[in-house]
């Protein structure tokens, strides 16, 4: 995959996770506004975070670079989403 396609999945999925935090804090009554500034926040260093690595490659192991890559922007995703869960 191309890494620019690679940086705009990663804003997409970022800017989905930011977006509902929004959506949260205009719907939901009573929610903890900190929390969610606090992951949204978090949200943000993340994206500048997977957006870094992948404009700095590893040469040399390329394929194991990107593999781990994918791992861990996975179980940062899935912790954000388990967050985003437990806020409501």
């Amino acid at each position: 995959m191309k890494r620019r396609l690679l940086k705009k999945q990663v804003n997409y999925i970022a800017g989905e996770l930011f977006a509902e935090c929004v959506v949260l804090t205009q719907v939901v009554p009573g929610i903890d506004e900190k929390k969610v500034d606090d992951l949204m926040t978090r949200i943000l260093y993340m994206q500048d975070d997977f957006i870094s690595r992948i404009s700095h490659t590893q040469p040399g192991n390329v394929k194991g670079f990107y593999k781990a890559f994918k791992a861990d922007f996975q179980a940062q995703v899935d912790a954000i989403i388990d967050e985003i869960g437990n806020l409501h």
